[in-house]
């Protein structure tokens, strides 16, 4: 077996492109236990997902987990599937689409856009083998989650390497780390929240709600739990809110380890005892609606806190295809893009350079 990948066909005088490369988690074909399986399995192996010795974690993965956990996920993500098929592979199309209009209003030419996902399809090595094919020789790599994770961010850049280590011709590469702070993700989230308390009234409590990770992660050095902080803090003064008037938790939790604290069950189930009359959700680390807010905090929150005695409990979606999220994220691309960006070449130019390439030997 060859060391390294056929490298796509290649004509001189081709204009190289750029290329923004959006990544988000992953989901399956389809809301049954078949098509869960091998979904969770990929995702369940990865490494930086699941920090216990391999070997002990193989007997626990593939001796229980992935024997009854399918069948109980494929329910969760029917309540939830569209005619569109996943929700987050629907929203996460159509940011891409959205990001390319929007780049091509300010820049020419446009870089191109694509989507892929980290467990699932687009596979993260398809998606860069298509890229390649349409000459992109600068890729950003721009993964859907604006805290960094090890967890999440740092396995995108995993196994967008692990696809650049199969190159003998590797493209130049960029990533974006995090944009927790950006201010326009900031602004993009509180229009959000503003613009559904115009039309719903607002609430006793807001809860903004993380996915969680386990709380060694933190003392390990991973500084996701400060970011979901400092999202949370920013978030808060751009709605002009006092710190009774709002909390900060984390869902999601798996498993009998202790994960980031306060849990966002835990603190419905309270707030639900307290007889708080309403409470809003929001989830600011979700940039598109998902089986995580849909199902889990849309459904399952909402039980959670009217079984525990609560009176009104409202789920903001996700910035989904917002103006001013797809703005953001233009925002965002456009910073990481500085230098990239050049004017392209005339046809003679590119002629010019085509037969220079002839005359120097080259067949095409």
């Amino acid at each position: 077996m060859p060391r390294f990948a056929p490298e796509p066909p290649y004509r001189h005088g081709t204009q190289d492109r750029t290329a923004v490369l959006l990544v988000n988690l992953g989901t399956p074909e389809a809301p049954t236990a078949a098509a869960l399986r091998p979904y969770l399995k990929q995702f369940l192996s990865d490494p930086r997902v699941v920090e216990i010795p391999r070997a002990v974690w193989w007997l626990i993965l593939n001796g229980f987990i992935l024997t009854t956990r399918p069948r109980a996920s494929a329910e969760k993500y029917a309540a939830i599937w569209t005619p569109d098929g996943s929700p987050l592979r629907a929203h996460t199309e159509k940011q891409a689409d959205l990001l390319l209009g929007s780049l091509g209003e300010q820049v020419r030419p446009a870089p191109l856009v694509a989507f892929a996902m980290r467990y699932g399809r687009p596979s993260i090595p398809e998606v860069i083998a298509r890229l390649r094919g349409q000459h992109a020789e600068r890729i950003l790599v721009l993964p859907l989650y604006p805290q960094y994770s090890a967890s999440t961010t740092a396995t995108v850049f995993d196994a967008v390497f692990a696809e650049l280590a199969r190159m003998r011709n590797v493209p130049a590469l960029r990533t974006v780390r995090q944009y927790h702070d950006h201010p326009a993700y900031i602004a993009a989230l509180a229009q959000n929240v503003r613009d559904y308390w115009m039309k719903s009234g607002r609430p006793d409590k807001l809860l903004m709600s993380f996915h969680g990770v386990p709380r060694f992660s933190l003392d390990q050095g991973d500084p996701y739990h400060c970011e979901c902080q400092k999202t949370g803090r920013l978030l808060a003064e751009s709605l002009g809110l006092k710190s009774d008037q709002y909390h900060l938790t984390f869902q999601s939790r798996f498993g009998r380890a202790e994960w980031l604290k306060p849990y966002t069950a835990d603190t419905l189930t309270d707030l639900g005892r307290q007889k708080l009359r309403r409470v809003d959700v929001v989830c600011p680390g979700f940039v598109a609606d998902c089986l995580e807010t849909l199902e889990e905090i849309a459904i399952e929150g909402k039980a959670t806190f009217l079984n525990a005695g609560g009176s009104e409990y409202h789920y903001i979606p996700a910035l989904n295809e917002r103006d001013d999220w797809i703005k953001a994220l233009s925002e965002i691309a456009l910073d990481n893009l500085q230098g990239w960006l050049e004017p392209a070449k005339s046809a003679d130019e590119l002629r010019r350079s085509e037969e220079r390439a002839r005359a120097l030997g080259a067949s095409a």
